[in-house]
Order: structure tokens, then sequence, then C-alpha cells
């Protein structure tokens, strides 16, 4: 995809404004703008990697990486990590086509429709640990 396409793409690039929360050579971290609950993150990796299924065994060093380092971030800014719903949306429920990893916290306190549209493995959003331990078992 190219940049022109990819909003996650821009941010990245810093094309377009984002209150970024963590930031390093391989991703980046910043709120969500519809967020489902008081923490709601998205970790992005700065690689465009289309969506989880486009992920490949190779990746799962990058995976880890999104998943330890935005806990990190969510406790470095107030949020309790036993509380947390993590995961992707899985294609073709996908609204953004630049694979992203939403962190919520506290899970408890989603209201009704997010608790549908965020509930893990389902048709349209796979936990991490699933994604991951799908990803790992290709190995």
């Amino acid at each position: 995809m190219s940049l022109e396409n990819c909003i996650f793409c821009k941010i990245c690039a810093k094309i377009e404004p984002a209150d970024l929360l963590y930031e390093d050579d391989d991703m980046v971290i910043f709120k969500d703008i519809k967020p489902a609950s008081k923490y709601h993150y998205l970790a992005v990796p700065k690689n465009h990697i289309k969506t989880a299924k486009d992920l490949k065994p190779e990746d799962s060093q990058l995976l880890l990486k999104l998943i330890e380092t935005g806990k990190r971030v969510l406790v470095e800014n107030g949020a309790e990590v036993d509380d947390l719903q993590m995961g992707f949306h899985w294609p073709p429920f996908n609204s953004i086509s630049h694979l992203h990893l939403h962190l919520i916290s506290p899970a408890s306190q989603m209201g009704f429709l997010s608790r549908q549209i965020f509930r893990p493995n389902t048709w349209w959003f796979a936990s991490a640990d699933y994604v991951y331990n799908n990803l790992t078992n290709k190995l």
C-alpha cells in the first residue's frame, strides 16, 4: 500500500498528526480516536503489514514486541493490565488495512457495543494470544 492511501503509514511517517505515546524503529503506539474504555491504545508496526492474516512466522518477534510494549505503555499511563482486552480485527471485518493491535483497559468498563466489537475469538476479532499461537504453530 502506498503512503498516500494508508492513514497508519502516514502517522508512522509523521505526515498525519497523532499523539504518540511510544515510538521506536519498529512501531508506534497512540490513542484510539474512538476509545472503547478509559485506555484504548493502538500498537502499530511501521512496516506496512495489511492484516493479522498476513503475518508470517518470521513476524512472531514483532508481534511479541507489539504485545509487550503495548502492555508496558498502558502501565506507564496508569492502566491495569489485569483487566485488558488485546487483539486484532479479523478480515474482512477490519476498518483500516494496516496491522494494529488494540489494547483496551479496563475491559470490564467497555459498553455493550464495544464488548461486541472487541469480543475475542469471533469471526471479526482475534485475541493477541490466538494470533501469536497460530503464527508460532506455523514455525
